[in-house]
């Protein structure tokens, strides 16, 4: 496997039970997002003091940053029952009314990917959400009938990669909005050692230290990296992560140690020495790379934008100059200038 399909699979992949098994239950125990976290701590006492349900949640951020753990700590928090299903997978009114009249006094409803909701059921999920009141048509044509279903006090959670997809009626509706961003190093740490000692992984500091600062900002690639380097820990380097064996594992995953796997420098290779630093547009160098260019957007562009290599612009993607500085190349003395040969 190359670098490239591990990191995809690692970021687009459904949940695998290792990413499960290795979730925080309680916010004492989950790293980083401290100003998220502060604040649905702080949300979690007031409606606990009130004897109420929380406010409904939007969590937006890039995939694999912790947005279904927060959903379950919040649950735990709450002493309240979590119901998990996504957006795709309610397909007519009749899915979202089962799973709304199914709910406990409390309970939070966990929706991920909610930007992918059909229109027509983000309409029933209006007066759900204001008047925990929905309208189910019975029957069609002259027979057609409107009964009204009273709701218990629920919350909902809502988890999405695009936050600009959402409309505005619906975002409009969510009490509370929480952006979570990609990890410092040192999380990264605190988190792969707390999963190694569940996973019973002997990994000293370096190791820890090399595996987070390739992870790409992402705890749940930072767990299969983990996973990666103990499985060539045990065949090669005696069962113990360090950060010569760690290195050496990411080495044959094409992961170099800024976390740039082989596509990320293909993309800035190309950028640069195609088109001349760019701006492209991304169909063009989707066309260019031999990648769909929805995965260019999702899963390579934030990652490179986040660490300063690319600018995303109104006339296309732009090669910064640490793009240059990291292939060897000298940076352009302005804007749209050709490097020096």
């Amino acid at each position: 496997m190359s670098g490239k399909d591990f990191l995809r699979e690692s970021v687009e992949a459904p949940e695998t039970p290792l990413d499960v098994s290795l979730r925080p239950p309680l916010f004492a125990e989950f790293s980083g997002q401290a100003r998220v976290v502060e604040r649905l701590q702080l949300m979690v006492e007031a409606a606990k003091a009130r004897g109420d349900a929380l406010q409904h949640i939007l969590l937006s951020g890039p995939p694999g940053l912790g947005k279904t753990t927060l959903a379950l700590i919040l649950g735990n928090a709450m002493g309240a029952e979590v119901k998990c299903t996504s957006g795709p997978t309610i397909e007519k009114a009749g899915d979202l009314a089962g799973l709304l009249t199914t709910l406990p006094e409390g309970a939070i409803l966990f929706i991920d990917e909610i930007h992918r909701l059909q229109p027509a059921i983000e309409e029933y999920l209006y007066p759900a959400m204001e008047d925990y009141k929905v309208d189910i048509i019975i029957d069609a044509g002259p027979n057609a009938r409107s009964v009204r279903l009273n709701l218990p006090k629920f919350t909902l959670v809502g988890a999405t990669t695009r936050s600009g997809m959402i409309s505005a009626p619906l975002r409009s509706r969510f009490g509370m909005t929480c952006r979570l961003d990609y990890y410092e190093a040192e999380e990264l740490v605190r988190i792969v050692e707390r999963s190694a000692g569940l996973l019973n992984v002997a990994i000293d500091p370096g190791g820890s230290r090399e595996i987070a600062n390739r992870a790409r900002g992402t705890p749940r690639i930072a767990n299969n990296l983990l996973q990666w380097c103990r499985d060539y820990a045990q065949v090669r380097a005696g069962g113990l992560i360090t950060a010569e064996s760690a290195s050496a594992a990411l080495a044959m995953l094409d992961i170099d140690g800024d976390g740039l796997d082989e596509m990320d420098k293909r993309i800035l290779e190309t950028i640069i020495h195609r088109f001349g630093g760019g701006p492209v547009g991304l169909n063009s160098l989707a066309v260019a790379v031999g990648e769909e260019s929805g995965t260019l957007e999702e899963v390579h562009e934030p990652f490179l934008i986040m660490r300063g290599y690319l600018q995303r612009t109104t006339q296309g993607r732009t090669a910064m100059p640490a793009a240059y500085r990291k292939l060897g190349a000298v940076p352009p003395s302005a804007p749209g200038d050709l490097f020096a040969q």
